[in-house]
C-alpha cells in the first residue's frame, strides 16, 4: 500500500511538472509574439480609414405629426 502511494505521488508530481513547464513555456513564447507584432506592426503600419460625419436629419413638421399619432395610439394601447 505505501509503495502504491509513492508511485502516486511521483506520477503526480511528474505530470504536475510538465504542466507547469507548458505553461512557462507558453506564456515566454506569448511575450515574444507579442513584441514580434508590435515591431512588425511599426514597420508595416495598418492603413487608417477616416471616418465620413453624417449629418443628423432634422425633424420636419411631417415626422412631428407622425411621431404623435404613434404615441397617441401607444398611449391608448397601453
Amino acid at each position: 500500500m505505501n509503495e502504491n502511494l509513492l508511485l502516486g505521488l511521483q506520477m503526480m508530481g511528474i505530470g504536475m511538472g510538465f504542466v507547469l513547464c507548458f505553461l512557462c513555456l507558453l506564456i515566454f513564447s506569448m511575450m515574444i509574439m507579442s513584441k514580434v507584432v508590435g515591431y512588425l506592426n511599426k514597420i508595416f503600419p495598418e492603413a487608417v480609414e477616416e471616418v465620413k460625419k453624417v449629418a443628423k436629419k432634422i425633424a420636419t413638421d411631417d415626422d412631428s405629426v407622425i411621431a404623435a399619432v404613434i404615441a397617441a395610439v401607444i398611449a391608448k394601447k397601453a
